[in-house]
């Protein structure tokens, strides 16, 4: 039979678990919360040790702890820090939604804890209590909000940061492993014009890489702390100075730049600064989605699908049908997707119940945005290393698909415009015959030309752009400085076509050439050379361009009377 002290608070006697380190607050909860047994996490509860310490040692040195007790303190936080007491946690998460519970929880364990190292068994009462010395200056709504923001932007940067960035390094290798592959595009999953496969996956990987920008811009919001504001943000009963010095210690424990908030009654009436870094992992893992998904479909089959590439077979497939092998991998990126998102509606939605001065769904929001991070950067590395590290390319099927395509027939609209161009499309579709068949046999083209024109699913400027275009971290060689042949324009001998992707015009400021901008690793931007004098007018801000943006005519002028200056 269990034994039991008992312990009382205002309300009354309460039995305690004999050698529990929490008090009559942290039973009360257990007893009112039976709910789901889902506890806080172990980064939530280091930082919550974290952020006793640092308050302990804040107040020993502005002379209003003492220092006999702030030592023990800082001990027993130093255990909850390193896990030796998760077992003293025991709270579920769906409790008071400012989470005074969890606070309280800390403060029992961490006192008697304490108590116990100077001495006193948890029977007695000992010298620190765990309101007056451990929660010394502060509140469950400053606390509990402060801990939130520690726990997730460590979570960010220790796994979900890099754990993307390998991600984006395996789609950036096979990028640059599968450039020079043709294959059909297809869009509304109906056949379009050709695309190279690792034009595709410059795509995947650049997703990756936004997505890790935008999780990276939600950093600064998380970095305020909300630590002083107490109650209601007006800081009573904290030292003026201890925000500031609190701050800086859990800055240097974790080695991250925190900063106290700017305004502590934004910082404890509502939890924006989490919904928009659920916003941005929301997007990366719908982005995660959406890549995942392609693979599927590129490599269904294997005999009735599309069977463009070949995904690494991790398991057997199926318990009847033997053999049989699934793109498991992709399928757990996307269940995680859509936990992310049903997280992400949770914690916005319970950002609109923060009521006047205080936000009172904090637990339930800090524990979402937790599994998020976790989930994400779990997901990735798998993706990543059983995925697309593994993926290889069935290169004869794409090559067909692009040869077969009707789609090529778009390359033919400059030289026989978009009618016949359809005709021999349609042709191309009911008679089985490729495109480039069709035009050598009806003396469109001669055969050298439709080679030219209908292999690889380039334009003569794009194959000289190749090495120019690529996305990889790791630039493939440029072509040679000489300008590629111009297309014949009607404007003039010369000059470039008006689709070559290296020149943006400007009508505003004539006589001017400016390259294009082209990414060659994350956040490093290089411009192509210079083309030869041509007479095009360029824009003359290059660092405010945008690589494929060109005007589509001439700026319509300012109508006299309506601006002035």
């Amino acid at each position: 039979m269990a034994e039991f002290r008992v312990e009382k608070d205002f309300l009354g006697e309460v039995k305690v678990p004999k050698d529990a380190y929490w008090g009559v607050q942290t039973q009360r909860a257990i007893e009112n919360f039976p709910i789901s047994g889902i506890r806080f996490g172990r980064r939530f509860i280091y930082a919550l040790g974290l952020i006793k310490m640092a308050c302990a040692q804040t107040n020993m040195e502005l002379g209003l702890l003492d220092n006999k007790i702030s030592k023990a303190i800082v001990q027993a936080c130093q255990e909850v820090m390193d896990g030796k007491l998760d077992g003293h946690f025991p709270l579920d998460i769906f409790q008071t939604g400012s989470g005074t519970s969890t606070n309280m929880n800390a403060n029992e364990v961490i006192a008697n804890r304490s108590n116990e190292i100077l001495g006193h068994p948890l029977e007695d009462k000992g010298p620190v209590h765990p309101n007056d010395h451990v929660n010394m200056g502060q509140s469950s709504n400053d606390v509990i909000p402060t801990a939130i923001h520690v726990a997730a932007l460590l979570e960010i940067d220790q796994s979900l940061l890099p754990a993307l960035r390998e991600l984006e390094d395996s789609l950036a290798k096979k990028a640059k492993e599968f450039d020079p592959i043709v294959k059909a595009g297809r869009t509304h999953l109906m056949d379009a014009t050709p695309i190279r496969l690792g034009q595709e996956f410059s795509g995947y990987q650049s997703q990756i890489d936004h997505g890790i920008r935008r999780v990276s811009a939600a950093r600064a919001a998380l970095a305020e702390l909300a630590i002083g504001g107490t109650a209601v943000g007006t800081g009573i009963n904290a030292h003026p100075d201890l925000p500031g010095r609190v701050v800086e210690k859990v800055s240097a424990a974790t080695n991250t730049k925190f900063r106290v908030a700017e305004n502590h009654f934004e910082a404890q009436a509502a939890r924006d600064a989490l919904v928009e870094a659920s916003g941005a992992i929301r997007t990366v893992a719908i982005s995660m989605m959406k890549i995942a998904n392609d693979l599927r479909w590129l490599g269904s089959g294997p005999h009735t699908g599309l069977r463009e590439l070949n995904l690494p077979a991790v398991q057997p497939g199926s318990s009847i049908m033997p053999g049989k092998v699934n793109p498991v991998i992709p399928e757990a990126v996307m269940q995680v997707g859509v936990t992310v998102i049903g997280n992400d509606v949770a914690i916005a939605v319970a950002n609109t119940h923060s009521n006047l001065d205080l936000s009172t769904m904090m637990p339930v929001m800090s524990q979402r945005i937790q599994q998020n991070i976790e989930l994400l950067a779990n997901v990735a590395r798998v993706f990543a290393h059983k995925c697309v590290d593994g993926i290889t390319a069935n290169v004869d099927i794409l090559q067909r698909y692009a040869e077969s395509s009707p789609a090529i027939a778009t390359k033919l609209n400059p030289i026989i415009g978009y009618e016949k161009a359809a005709e021999i499309a349609k042709e191309a579709g009911l008679t089985g015959k490729t495109v480039k068949q069709l035009v050598i046999e009806k003396g469109i083209l001669s055969a050298e030309e439709a080679e030219k024109e209908t292999a690889g699913g380039e334009t003569r400027h794009q194959r000289g752009l190749r090495g120019a275009r690529h996305p990889s971290s790791e630039r493939i060689p440029a072509a040679p400085a000489s300008p590629p042949e111009p297309r014949d324009d009607p404007r003039g001998a010369g000059r470039p076509h008006r689709h070559d992707p290296r020149v943006r015009s400007d009508s505003r400021r004539p006589g001017r050439s400016v390259p294009v901008l082209e990414r060659s690793s994350p956040a490093r931007w290089k411009p192509l050379d210079l083309l030869a004098e041509t007479g095009s007018r360029s824009h003359d801000r290059p660092d405010r361009g945008c690589r494929t943006r060109r005007r589509l005519g001439p700026r319509p002028r300012r109508r006299e009377g309506l601006c002035r200056g």
